[in-house]
């Protein structure tokens, strides 16, 4: 089976009217620019030709704002570039994201007249306090018709999700994953609230009205959705955030970042999965995995192993290619 890349574009987010209490967009308006058609086809043709040479498939992505936001003339401008390598068969598909009160049917016949393949919108919570409480500008009901036309028009549809929001609780987060699924949703991504600097949301943690998780926080409210997703078929596309996606951005002043925190999340889930066995069968000595669920089975630092081994020092954790993706199988020997 290739492997998969995405060739990223960043497109800046210059025309939001919105000021998300995360986002410090002001300061992106004001320093970036829209990259030139000539330095898309670069980024492109440069990253097609790695591709190639190690045989994987890709699709292009354009990220870093709201595309659909941007004027119609100039989507179509980036569209334009993009269209070809889906008809000469160098990448599978394009993928944007975008807000969900940025979709109606004249944007999707122009995303669909030019191969999109994947729609991403930035729910974040599905409650209504938790929303304005945010700035988002947009409500629940906004979510479920883009969702609908996304769905209705053929589109692979993604939901985005934000753990810890001004007002949100372990239980609002939960029916926000659970509205998810109900909607639809092919994929998601789960990104825990980060407090950057020169946001609304900085002054807020300044002045003791928000209070950032902590990472063990983080961890206890997203392993549950990310269980919940996984359980219904929905593909985690991330959990977490990548340096360059909040560094771009500013400061990070607070909040649950780890280099590993889908890792993290994978970990307590497994760990929860397996004391439940332990606790129905006190004699297992180990487990064996699937190679591609070792690192969450061993847990970060081999964290999960060391809990095992406190109440057993040989207790093993091992791979072994014949159990299921998922599955954990118990050793008595």
């Amino acid at each position: 089976m290739k492997s998969h890349s995405i060739i990223p574009i960043f497109l800046p987010e210059l025309a939001c009217p919105h000021q998300c209490v995360f986002c410090n967009q002001k300061n992106i308006t004001a320093t970036e620019k829209l990259p030139s058609e000539k330095e898309v086809s670069e980024i492109i043709e440069s990253h097609l030709k790695t591709i190639k040479a190690e045989n994987r498939t890709c699709e292009i992505a354009f990220f870093g704002g709201s595309f659909t936001g941007l004027p119609l003339h100039e989507q179509e401008k980036y569209l334009k570039l993009a269209a070809p390598y889906v008809e000469n068969a160098e990448i599978e598909g394009i993928r944007i994201s975008t807000r969900p009160d940025y979709i109606n049917d004249e944007i999707l016949s122009l995303l669909k007249q030019y191969h999109v393949k994947i729609i991403e919108i930035g729910a974040q919570s599905m409650d209504e306090d938790v929303l304005r409480l945010s700035g988002r500008g947009h409500s629940a009901e906004d979510v479920r018709n883009a969702a609908k036309l996304i769905k209705e028009g053929g589109f692979i549809l993604g939901i985005q999700m934000m753990v810890g929001l001004p007002g949100d609780t372990p239980e609002k987060t939960y029916t926000t994953a659970k509205e998810i699924i109900n909607l639809g949703a092919d994929g998601t991504r789960i990104y825990p609230v980060l407090v950057i600097d020169d946001t609304e949301l900085a002054e807020m943690y300044k002045a003791g009205d928000y209070e950032p998780l902590s990472i063990e926080e983080a961890v206890l409210q997203t392993a549950p959705i990310y269980r919940l997703f996984e359980e219904n078929g929905v593909m985690i596309y991330k959990c977490g955030l990548h340096p360059s996606e909040f560094l771009y951005n500013g400061k990070l002043m607070a909040g649950p970042w780890h280099p590993a925190f889908r890792q993290l999340v994978q970990s307590k889930n497994f760990l929860d999965k397996a004391e439940k066995l332990l606790e129905d069968d006190p004699e297992i000595k180990g487990f064996e995995v699937n190679p591609s669920d070792i690192n969450a089975a061993l847990g970060f630092e081999k964290g999960n192993l060391k809990v095992f081994q406190m109440k057993n020092t040989e207790f093993r954790i091992l791979q072994n290619a014949n159990v299921k993706k998922g599955e954990i199988h118990a050793l008595h020997t």
